[in-house]
């Protein structure tokens, strides 16, 4: 395969695991020139439908795909948690969610959709007290006990973050959007292409899993209590 591959990531995906099954693709692929994108979901599916990107890698609600005439292949799974600071002192409730500050995507992310709708069946509205799409930034800033934030547990880990942060899991919350390379339709040559990188995200993915994050994040919410029981 030869020619221009323009590839969108969506932003909750945007991190720096990506560059090995990227640079494996260039390094399989030289004669593929590989321009990347990050943005919204909702933008990526606009410049698909433009003509103007070949592919996206997105985020996507549990048991959704992308709108027709798009093509949807989900390759993977996420877990997504809300997270305080290893100092904060809200309890995993709606209501003591619902009056802490937080720290989210933008409008137009389906996470933070997802997350609201859950809020206001429970009849609470998130306080936002900051709108950022870098994971990096959105992490410091819950680690400084600035807000409470909703983030992968994958990334969590990654950036050995786990004893630096609390999870919170309020009640029937489980958020587990689905990964997924969309598409307008079949690339000819370049499908090759997109094939490997689609592999190398999926194996991403498939080792993040085995590290069970689910264990060590459970643990850190007792962890709260026991810190407590000295001061009574």
């Amino acid at each position: 395969p030869h020619g221009l591959l323009r590839i969108g990531l969506s932003h909750p995906l945007a991190e720096r695991t990506l560059i090995g099954p990227i640079l494996a693709l260039t390094e399989t692929y030289p004669r593929v020139r590989l321009r990347l994108l990050s943005e919204l979901t909702s933008e990526l599916f606009r410049r698909l439908l433009a003509g103007e990107l070949e592919a996206a890698v997105v985020l996507l609600p549990e048991g959704k795909t992308a709108p027709p005439p798009l093509l949807t292949n989900i390759i993977a799974s996420d877990r997504m948690e809300i997270v305080q600071g290893a100092a904060g002192n809200v309890d995993g409730d709606w209501k003591s969610l619902g009056r802490a500050p937080w720290v989210l995507n933008p409008p137009g992310c389906p996470l933070r959709a997802s997350l609201i709708d859950r809020m206001e069946r429970d009849g609470f509205t998130p306080m936002i007290a900051a709108e950022v799409h870098n994971m990096h930034l959105q992490l410091a800033f819950v680690q400084s006990g600035y807000g409470v934030g909703l983030l992968p547990a994958r990334f969590i880990v990654r950036n050995h973050s786990i004893d630096m942060v609390k999870v919170l899991r309020p009640p029937s919350f489980d958020l587990r959007p689905s990964i997924a390379i969309v598409r307008v339709g079949q690339l000819g040559a370049l499908e090759k292409a997109v094939g490997l990188l689609e592999h190398g995200i999926r194996q991403l993915f498939e080792a993040a899993n085995t590290r069970k994050p689910v264990t060590g994040s459970r643990r850190s919410v007792p962890a709260k209590r026991r810190a407590a029981r000295p001061r009574k």
